[in-house]
C-alpha cells in the first residue's frame, strides 16, 4: 500500500500554490502577474525547505561517503 511521503506533499504544495495564484489572478481584481509572483514565492519557499532544511540525506556524514566505481550505475568514462 502506498503512503504519502514528505516530498509528495511538497510537489502537491507547489502545484496547488501556482494553481491558486492563477485562479486568484483570473477570478479576482488582482493582476495575474502579481498573483503568480506572490504564490510563486510560496512555491520557491517549499522547494527551498525540501532541498535545504529536510534534504534527502539522513546525516551530514552521508555527504562524505564515497561511492565505489563498481557501484556506480552510469559509466563515468566512455
Amino acid at each position: 500500500m502506498y503512503t504519502v511521503q514528505y516530498y509528495d506533499l511538497v510537489l502537491a504544495g507547489i502545484i496547488l500554490s501556482l494553481a491558486t495564484g492563477g485562479a486568484i489572478g483570473a477570478l479576482t481584481s488582482v493582476s495575474m502577474p502579481l498573483a503568480i509572483a506572490v504564490l510563486g514565492a510560496v512555491s520557491i519557499a517549499l522547494m527551498g525547505h525540501a532541498m535545504f532544511v529536510r534534504g534527502p540525506v539522513d546525516d551530514f556524514e552521508d555527504l562524505t561517503d564515497e561511492v565505489d566505481i563498481e557501484d556506480a550505475s552510469v559509466p563515468l568514462v566512455d
